[in-house]
């Protein structure tokens, strides 16, 4: 089960009261215990996200704070990401995204660059121990709960720091690393990327094939967010344990967007019991949000002028961006649940890598209660909203971990 505090000590603590001294152990002298129907739907969401681990599998800070740096121990004026905002949404184990891009496949540097964001996470929690603590394993995720302080948990987007040789495989293993991504925007030495025409090697290259098998062994998990669909099911084929989609979101609301899965692939990836962590990113959720990019081109081409940021700005201006919604978000939880049930799906924001593109009700790591919300407006049981929260998440964790250490 995921783990949860004391219902009762949260709502005390809430409402001000400071008779909790530890997680799940309750000062009887606190006083009665709220009725659950006398709470609104957003208080009990607010008491769900406080009370039950929240695993959110990517978040961009690392990059973000590598190319413009603020102190996100402390409340921060960009971004999404900052310790009081997540402390507010009840998130608890963020997976930061130690994030490479395609240009690195080409240029090198990428492994460099990877240890340098892993650096970076780390001197974050020895800045603020009190607040921050990194998270290796489930075991340190769950010991962790409850401690007011919040798991960094990493992975890796974009395998280009691995560079062909399994040493670096054990080495950011070692670093801590616990998922790669295997490609990004454009096809690396591993993989196809779904963004890219070239499909150079109609999936997963021969190293990629082994990669698979290694990083099973090591008790990695493989992120198939970003990759081809023939990488996707050779992937699935090879793989002997669950695989994980960190942040994709559902082709079905966005007919030929390739970088979100299909239904049949979302079949294929519960055959397997794995796990597809929505991405909340508007472009990803709406076919309009979606287009939005190509509308801009085609507009700053019949104007004669560059598509760049001051017509950017112009043209959002007299075309608002056409965010989606929390209940559009929502739309996509459900479908995976109709589809193949509650045990297959989770939440992979992608907060801090979409830039300004987020759904109203969604804009930042404080606003988890409102997703909370909305699945208690939809029916959804407390149980199966904490599979959702992290759940479904730390189920695969564990089945890579178990795997691992038979070997």
């Amino acid at each position: 089960m995921t783990p949860r505090l004391s219902l009762l000590c949260i709502a005390l603590l809430s409402s001000g009261l400071t008779a909790c001294s530890t997680p799940g152990q309750l000062n009887t002298t606190a006083g009665p215990k709220p009725a659950a129907n006398e709470l609104t739907v957003e208080q009990r969401a607010r008491l769900i996200a406080q009370n039950s681990m929240i695993i959110d599998t990517h978040i961009d800070v690392p990059y973000r704070l590598h190319k413009d740096w603020e102190d996100v121990s402390r409340a921060t004026e960009r971004g999404e990401f900052d310790y009081p905002r997540a402390r507010t949404g009840g998130l608890n184990v963020p997976f930061m995204s130690i994030y490479i891009p395609a240009s690195y496949e080409r240029s090198g540097g990428g492994y460099q660059l990877a240890n340098q964001l892993i650096d970076n996470m780390e001197a974050l929690a020895g800045r603020a121990p009190d607040k921050f603590a990194m998270a290796h394993s489930t075991e340190d995720a769950v010991a962790q709960f409850g401690s007011g302080k919040i798991s960094l948990a990493l992975g890796m987007e974009n395998g280009t720091p691995i560079a062909g040789d399994l040493a670096n495989l054990r080495h950011f293993y070692q670093r801590g690393i616990r998922y790669i991504t295997l490609a990004h925007s454009e096809s690396n030495h591993i993989s196809d990327s779904s963004y890219d025409l070239r499909r150079r090697w109609q999936g997963l290259s021969p190293f990629g094939k082994e990669l698979v098998v290694a990083m099973n062994n090591i008790g990695m998990m493989i992120d198939i967010s970003h990759v081809s669909d023939d990488a996707f099911y050779q992937t699935v084929a090879l793989s002997k344990v669950p695989v994980i989609a960190s942040h994709s979101s559902l082709r079905s609301f966005v007919p030929g967007f390739e970088r979100n899965m299909d239904d049949d692939m979302i079949k294929a990836l519960a055959k397997n019991g794995g796990v597809i962590q929505i991405n909340f990113g508007s472009s990803f959720v709406t076919a309009i949000a979606n287009q939005y990019g190509a509308m801009r081109k085609a507009a700053a081409e019949k104007a004669g002028v560059a598509n760049d940021a001051a017509f950017a700005n112009v043209f959002r201006q007299q075309q608002p961006y056409p965010f989606a919604t929390l209940e559009t978000v929502l739309d996509h939880i459900d479908h995976v649940v109709q589809l193949v049930g509650i045990d297959y799906v989770g939440i992979g924001s992608d907060y801090d890598g979409v830039g300004d593109s987020l759904p109203e009700g969604l804009k930042d790591v404080a606003s988890y209660p409102n997703l909370i919300a909305g699945l208690l407006e939809r029916g959804y049981s407390e149980a199966d909203i904490d599979k959702i929260l992290s759940g479904n998440l730390l189920r695969v964790w564990r089945e890579v971990e178990t795997y691992a250490r038979a070997q």
